[in-house]
């Protein structure tokens, strides 16, 4: 049996790498390289695999938010970065020899139409043992549960421009209950209008319901 995909949240300033420039980034995708801290560099290395979905999380604005979703479509891998002095994160003990960083890749699934801020995410019951509102979490890699996953999800839809009042929203019709509820309609209003034909008229044939436009 295949392993469970996990979930996972990924800190990204905007201003230097944003949930956007991902959408913009060849084929949607981009490596998660300059980790420079060695848990979250082991979460990379020994328990992202491919297919678990990650959160992206913009850090260092106001407010910081989680601006949308992606999936893992690369194990971890040497992070090449790390040995080349013109990077930012250019770590002089590092080399192809010795490549102490990891970075695995990731792809876009979903940018979130408003972005989900931290504030918004304390206030809720289900997500108070997050590791990101743990006091002094800063792991720029962290794992999430699955329903940590999928609340915040939630919040993000239940925000969107149409969702509903006070942007509460149940679930999302699929296209074909939506086709079956103007005729559920319709048949309710003949059969009324058949039940009132047959008090007056009790021979009368009763209608045909009317046909879907």
């Amino acid at each position: 049996m295949a392993e469970k995909p996990s979930c996972w949240l990924v800190k990204s300033e905007p201003s230097c790498f944003s949930i956007q420039d991902l959408a913009k980034s060849p084929n949607q995708t981009t490596s998660w390289d300059g980790v420079r801290n060695y848990q979250a560099r082991n979460f990379m290395r020994d328990s992202m695999k491919l297919g678990d979905r990650v959160l992206f999380y913009h850090s260092s604005t106001d407010p910081p938010a989680v601006a949308g979703t992606a999936v893992v479509v690369r194990e971890s891998y040497p992070d090449d970065t790390s040995w080349d002095p013109r990077d930012q994160h250019y770590d002089p003990k590092a080399s192809p020899d010795n490549p102490i960083w990891q970075m695995v890749d990731i792809k876009l699934d979903e940018v979130f139409a408003e972005p989900v801020p931290i504030g918004t995410l304390r206030g809720v019951a289900a997500l108070k043992k997050m590791e990101l509102l743990r006091t002094g979490s800063r792991l720029s890699v962290q794992p999430v549960t699955d329903r940590e996953f999928d609340v915040i999800v939630e919040l993000a839809h239940a925000a969107e421009p149409g969702a509903g009042k006070n942007g509460k929203s149940g679930p999302r019709p699929s296209a074909r209950s939506t086709l079956k509820r103007p005729a559920a309609k319709k048949r309710a209003a003949a059969k009324t209008a058949n039940r009132a034909g047959s008090t007056n008229q009790a021979k009368a044939k009763r209608a045909p319901a009317r046909k879907k436009r």
